[in-house]
């Protein structure tokens, strides 16, 4: 009792210290009738101490009164659709992964981020679209369409170079060049190409004339003598036509050249027939001087 015969109230809350269940409460804090800090919220944390005062009925709540982020990924776990989130993993306001280009598969699993809107993708995000080419890129990522069956190609889709001269190699015909060297249309290093001269054809045909047959029988046995050269023989024709007719008039004429030389010993396995129609004219195709310069066969010397 106090002087006045009242029951004393040492920390000064308004209950009685033979009522208080909570002496020693600091002045000016509000108690309930046990003399104990206020839990306005009923979160089990009192208004005191409670740094997030009005938590919702039955949220579970952390030492200083606020709402549990167990994953910690900044979404409370009272609203967090995705718990367990993965560390770092970036998400949205309902606390699960993003997933920026809406393909179904979240930004931390997608190796294909921003997909076309509509695209159907695979486990990894990437597009499971058609493959027209069959070289095994989806055309959305494949930057060289219709490139032929069989040919090798790289992630983009595009045949494989991997001597790095420029020639792909389903046309490269001498692969494994050294770096820096300077190669020819067929990835070959660059020659002087030998004109065959007096080897002519038929008028728009592939025939050779025999003044042709005496001239590449001389060529023949040069080659034979020479049993490791490998020969491209090479056509070429005026601008007389159209492109591609000429194109594949002068392959067949450089094929007439080569079948010639391997029935007159020289090894298959050494010639080469190409065909480039008017595309390396040499002289110009405006006056017929230049356009019988430019009806020719070549001999390219490979290593």
């Amino acid at each position: 009792m106090d002087a006045a015969g009242c029951p004393l109230d040492s920390d000064g809350d308004g209950v009685s210290d033979l009522r208080d269940k909570c002496p020693n409460t600091p002045v000016g804090v509000k108690v309930d009738a046990a003399g104990c800090p206020l839990d306005s919220d009923g979160d089990g944390v009192s208004d005191l101490r409670d740094k997030c005062p009005n938590t919702p009925m039955g949220v579970k709540v952390d030492a200083t009164g606020c709402p549990l982020d167990s994953d910690g990924d900044g979404v409370t776990d009272d609203k967090d659709q995705c718990p367990n989130t993965p560390v770092g993993v970036k998400v949205d306001a309902a606390g699960c992964p993003l997933d920026s280009d809406g393909d179904g598969v979240t930004d931390d699993k997608d190796q294909c981020p921003n997909t076309p809107m509509g695209v159907k993708v695979d486990a990894t995000g990437c597009p499971l679209d058609s493959d027209a080419d069959g070289d095994g890129v989806s055309d959305l990522r494949d930057k060289c369409p219709n490139t032929p069956v069989g040919v090798k190609v790289d992630a983009a889709g595009c045949p494989l170079d991997s001597d790095g001269d420029g020639v792909t190699d389903d046309k490269d015909q001498c692969l494994g060049t050294s770096p820096g060297v300077k190669v020819n249309q067929l990835g070959c290093p660059e020659r002087e190409p030998i004109v065959l001269k007096g080897v002519n054809f038929a008028f728009d045909s592939a025939k050779l004339t025999q003044q042709s047959l005496a001239i590449l029988d001389g060529t023949a046995e040069i080659l034979t003598k020479h049993p490791d050269l490998k020969v491209a023989i090479v056509g070429h024709t005026d601008s007389i036509g159209t492109a591609d007719y000429n194109k594949k008039l002068s392959h067949r004429r450089a094929g007439s050249v080569m079948n010639h030389l391997i029935s007159r010993g020289v090894n298959s396995a050494n010639l080469t027939a190409v065909g480039f129609g008017e595309e390396q004219p040499i002289a110009s195709n405006d006056e017929v001087e230049g356009r019988t310069k430019n009806r020719r066969v070549e001999l390219q010397p490979q290593e």
